[in-house]
């Protein structure tokens, strides 16, 4: 059976940066270890004016398809996941097709385009939705691209303003792929929950602990569904695992119920028994709010071995480098862990080829999913042709006023974005352009 995965990616941050250790944090009258250490952010993207989705989405999109070298008749899907969507009718995709049109002598007229939501989970769901039409064979030789593009914004004041954050992640999906190779096994963890959601508004209602709890319990459904088809999981068998990251913090607690559940009846577990006792097990318990604090107690316990701390800094904490830098790009976190993790082992001069990467997407709402990933032969080229250190190191940092200006401007409330002044200057890019007579958005290229 011919291998399909994503074949290339392609990232671009908003080229504002918003400090939060020396700008939020003392504007808040708050501690920057706050930020740094518990939620384990250090800065935050945010879009210029000329900035938003679309922009991020097709200037990601672009330059995939000129490091590939492709045309719009190479590309047999467009599909966009975002939960930042400023159109209930019209697609992002079909804006972005029309940006890139403006550069290509073709057009993308006999492309399929979509736009998924299901939170942040729809980015993978959108690669499911490609790898499937490759699969079944309906492609006709062609690609497809995904885009997981998001302006993840709070209301000001609210406990996840730290959190924010904006870029884009383009991805090729293919047959042979040069990055990585999906696995058909998946495993689902999905429940009617209202622990995040956007009832027709712009700015996210939230019940930041049930969140966390809701993220938790969908991911452990999503693992043991995962090891129905897969098989059991131990944690040497996969040497990244990029999780969903809304910020670091939160990764840090799936990781250790995730080595929790991967270590149970393994000789990790009989190897750690002699310091911090066997895994409680429920049919030794009468009282389930025991067995819970018995498990509470041994998974503090855990946390504290060098075992794990071992398998935490090789395995997690590569995904989490870029996010640091970035915030919450919604759709486009998970992806953003894996590029960071590769990114980390490319620079480590570390040969991943043939090693395999295990996958936790997640959407409030709420929904996980875990599959497999294979690094093919072709990741390190792949890798090194991204320009995400740039990027970083070029964005202009705003003062906390500036701040509040520029999420003044990119309020859907608010007409500002058209009037408001650049902080940077555009280069060979896409940038947003206005309104139209019906009140849609406008875009040009700028050479």
């Amino acid at each position: 059976m011919t291998a399909v995965g994503i074949d290339a990616v392609e990232i671009r941050t908003g080229k504002l940066e918003l400090d939060l250790a020396e700008t939020f944090a003392p504007a808040k009258g708050e501690s920057p270890e706050k930020y740094t250490k518990g939620l384990g952010l250090h800065a935050s993207s945010f879009p210029d004016t000329y900035e938003d989705i679309v922009t991020m989405g097709a200037n990601a999109a672009h330059r995939l398809m000129e490091r590939k070298g492709l045309e719009p008749d190479d590309i047999g899907r467009i599909d966009v996941a975002t939960e930042s969507a400023f159109d209930n009718s019209k697609p992002v995709s079909t804006y972005i097709a029309g940006c890139l049109e403006q550069v290509y002598d073709g057009d993308f007229h006999h492309a399929n385009k979509g736009e998924r939501k299901f939170a942040c989970v729809a980015g993978t769901q959108s690669i499911d939705d490609a790898y499937n039409w490759i699969r079944a064979g309906r492609h006709r030789g062609r690609k497809a691209i995904v885009v997981a593009t998001d302006t993840a914004l709070y209301a000001r004041g609210d406990p996840g303003e730290a959190t924010q954050g904006a870029g884009a992640v383009a991805l090729l999906i293919s047959e042979d792929p040069d990055l990585v190779e999906l696995s058909p096994e998946q495993g689902f963890g999905s429940a009617d929950e209202t622990d995040f959601l956007k009832p027709n508004q712009q700015f996210p209602s939230v019940d930041g602990k049930r969140s966390v709890q809701v993220y938790l319990a969908r991911m452990r459904e999503a693992v043991e569904d995962f090891e129905s088809v897969w098989g059991e999981i131990e944690p040497g068998d996969f040497t990244l695992v990029p999780f969903h990251t809304p910020f670091p913090g939160m990764v840090r607690k799936a990781a250790l119920l995730g080595f929790r559940h991967m270590t149970r009846n393994t000789h990790i577990e009989e190897e750690l028994a002699e310091e911090i006792g066997r895994q409680p097990r429920h049919e030794a318990f009468d009282d389930e709010e025991a067995f819970r604090d018995a498990i509470s107690e041994y998974t503090d316990k855990l946390k504290e071995t060098d075992t794990y701390a071992a398998w935490y800094d090789d395995v997690i904490e590569p995904t989490l480098t870029i996010s640091r830098q970035v915030g919450n790009w919604y759709t486009g976190s998970v992806h953003v862990a894996r590029i960071s993790g590769l990114k980390q082992a490319l620079e480590a001069g570390e040969d991943l080829t043939g090693e395999r990467l295990l996958v936790g997407s997640y959407g409030s709402g709420a929904q996980a999913e875990i599959h497999a990933e294979t690094v093919q032969p072709g990741w390190e080229e792949e890798i090194a042709e991204l320009n995400v250190d740039e990027q970083l190191d070029s964005r202009y940092s705003i003062s906390f006023e500036e701040y509040e200006h520029i999420h003044d401007v990119h309020n859907h409330d608010t007409d500002t974005q058209a009037d408001a002044e650049e902080f940077t200057t555009p280069d060979e890019e896409f940038v947003f352009d206005g309104w139209g007579r019906m009140g849609e958005r406008k875009y040009r290229y700028v050479g």
